[in-house]
């Protein structure tokens, strides 16, 4: 074996064993509790803080996943949520990991201003694992992130998406594609949105790459928070129009919907 094969063998380990020695020279706090993390993971959130985040409940919305409250006047076979039965969205079906509330939405917030990518990491395990839930439902050809308008990219530095995006692709052997799709105008300055807000900046707010194509493929399409639904049904239509079969939606988090709406109500801030 060359030197050079040698050593790019070697220094994974390498790299390994200095963050080990590391951890136990400088001990550091959980970035969510500030409590002493006691072994030497990278992953710089303790255990019983990912313990804490609370799992999406089984018996939610088959389409959206939102855990659904049912209402007589809208009898359906199928296990929809009100805000389903009325709307009509662009993504085949839509899973979560988690309600964003609590501990998750300080892990969230990490991920967005702080780049962790072993936190990216942790939750693409656990996306894989709604995958493996529903393989059949589930299954795409291509990853796509939702992607930031330029000026937030740029102030940014990154997309938050991509950090659990990427090695979510990995996992599942799919192509990652994090340039297919584009925010041609940028998400309004004003944190808490109203329902009908939040759906008219988004409309028309995403569009194709020139020369990409997506015919007669199946998308999977990832961001951090879901809430009413719109930044996924956006990203959808445009997908579908450019040819896509089908577009299905996952995130890590699931928010709370605003006032008018049953169900759940997490901290919503940033969300979409």
């Amino acid at each position: 074996m060359p030197i050079s094969a040698r050593w790019h063998s070697v220094f994974p380990w390498m790299k390994g064993l200095a963050g080990a020695l590391g951890s136990i020279a400088f001990p550091a706090g959980c970035r969510i509790c500030d409590q002493l993390l006691t072994d030497a993971a990278r992953l710089p959130v303790c255990w019983q803080c990912l313990s804490s985040f609370t799992a999406v409940p089984p018996g939610s919305c088959d389409l959206c996943g939102f855990p659904a409250t049912f209402d007589p006047e809208f009898p359906l076979a199928v296990t929809y949520c009100r805000d389903c039965q009325q709307r009509r969205f662009a993504f085949q079906l839509a899973r979560s990991y988690g309600i964003y509330e609590g501990s998750l939405v300080r892990a969230i917030l990490l991920l967005k201003n702080e780049r962790i990518d072993p936190l990216g990491a942790w939750f693409a395990e656990q996306l894989a694992r709604i995958v493996a839930r529903e393989p059949d439902r589930l299954a795409a050809d291509l990853i796509v992130p939702v992607p930031l308008h330029r000026r937030r990219a740029l102030e940014r530095g990154f997309n938050q998406v991509d950090l659990f995006a990427r090695p979510l692709a990995r996992h599942l052997r799919l192509s990652f594609q994090p340039v297919l799709l584009m925010r041609m105008r940028p998400r309004p300055e004003k944190h808490l949105l109203r329902l009908d807000e939040r759906w008219e900046s988004v409309r028309g707010a995403f569009a194709m790459r020139a020369g990409r194509r997506v015919d007669n493929l199946r998308i999977l399409l990832l961001d951090d928070v879901m809430t009413t639904g719109a930044t996924l049904d956006a990203c959808s239509r445009a997908l579908r129009d450019a040819g896509a079969k089908s577009v299905l939606g996952l995130t890590i988090a699931r928010a709370g919907r605003p006032a008018g709406f049953s169900g759940f109500h997490g901290n919503t801030k940033d969300a979409r």
